[in-house]
């Protein structure tokens, strides 16, 4: 069963199509960098390595060194989750 999953991955290769799901994600550094490509969509502070996304106003927002500013739309549709810490 294992080999057929192998081979349609790989004739999926050759054949130039890609079995991925995940949207491509930006990351920026600063805030006004994220807002400028996404003019239409919240900007959220997204935790790499917790694999969560926080909203201005959160305790954690634009906090830490491994992370970025992003679009929500993008953060969602790349499986990250919202933290609900310091949501009223």
């Amino acid at each position: 069963m294992k080999a057929i999953g192998f081979l349609a991955a790989w004739a999926g290769i050759i054949a130039g199509t890609t079995l991925a799901l995940a949207n491509p994600l930006t990351p920026f550094r600063y805030e006004s960098q994220a807002q400028r490509h996404c003019p239409g969509d919240a900007v959220v502070w997204l935790d790499f390595r917790k694999g969560r996304y926080y909203a201005k106003g959160q305790r954690r927002y634009a906090s830490g060194f491994n992370g970025g500013f992003v679009c929500r739309s993008e953060a969602q549709s790349s499986g990250y989750r919202r933290s609900l810490l310091g949501l009223r």
